[in-house]
This record gives structure tokens, sequence and C-alpha cells, in this order.
């Protein structure tokens, strides 16, 4: 992953526990003064939340653990792979559109982050400026030409 979405996951993480893990808590301590816990549905929804929470923090940590970071500023070339800021041209509609290549972690479409397993990253891996690359995604295939191959 990038040091980017690195550093969004440790954020996530920390938010995790220093404000919701905390809430949550007295969520449930408050549900719980109310009495009968069986009846209790915001007992119940507190530790269904609380559940939730405790799950994320493990996968949070787990991923950040197992992380391997890549410094995108150190990369260089003229080849597109992990990192790489593509710009694009669609062959049909003449439309332009730029994708950076990260992880799966921070994958974000609308926010021209594509995952290095999507079917776009996929197809432009080994690809250079100047080249016709076919995608087969899942809404049929499209043809784009790489107009320009950035590192930032």
């Amino acid at each position: 992953m990038t040091a980017e979405g690195y550093a969004a996951l440790d954020a996530e993480l920390k938010r995790l526990k220093t404000d919701e893990r905390p809430a949550v808590i007295a969520a449930i301590s408050e549900a719980r003064s109310h009495g009968d816990l069986s009846e209790n549905a915001e007992y119940h929804a507190a530790k269904e939340r609380q559940s939730f929470i405790e799950g994320r923090v493990a996968e949070l940590e787990d991923k950040l653990a197992r992380a391997h970071v890549i410094d995108v500023s150190r990369l260089s070339g003229t080849n597109i792979k992990f990192g790489a800021t593509v710009t694009l041209l669609d062959e049909d509609s003449g439309d332009e559109a730029v994708y950076k290549i990260v992880g799966e972690d921070e994958a974000d479409v609308r926010g021209g982050k594509v995952s290095i397993t999507s079917p776009v990253a996929r197809a432009l891996i080994g690809k250079e400026a100047g080249d016709i690359v076919e995608v087969t995604a899942p809404g049929g295939a499209k043809s784009y030409e790489v107009l320009k191959v950035r590192w930032l």
C-alpha cells in the first residue's frame, strides 16, 4: 500500500480506539442502567456496535502489521506499475480519466484511485504512454489510450 493509504488506515484505527470504543462502552453502561437486558433494544444495539468496532480494530491492526508500504515518490519510469498516476483517453467517448493505482484498501474510484487488482489496473500494468489498452470489465469491453504516466 502507499504511505497515504497506510496513514488513512492508521487514522481510522486511532479514531476507533480513542473515540468510538469509549463512546460505545458508555452507551452499554447507560443501557444497562435501564434494567432488564433481555428486552433492552438500546443495550443490544450498543453491544452489536461494540462487536463491529472490535472486529474492525482487529482487522486494521492485522493489515497495518502486515502492510508493505511503498513510497511512490521514489518510483519512476515509463512503464505503469503500482503507484503510477495514469491519464487515459476513452476511445469510445473521448473522455479523459486520471487514475492512481493503489492497494485494495485504498481504492476509491470516485476519488481517482483504482485497486491494483481491478480489471483496469491489471490491463494497465506494464504499459506506457501511447499504448492502447483493452479492458474487460463487468460493464463490457472498453478501449483506452494511455496518454500520460506520472509518479506523484
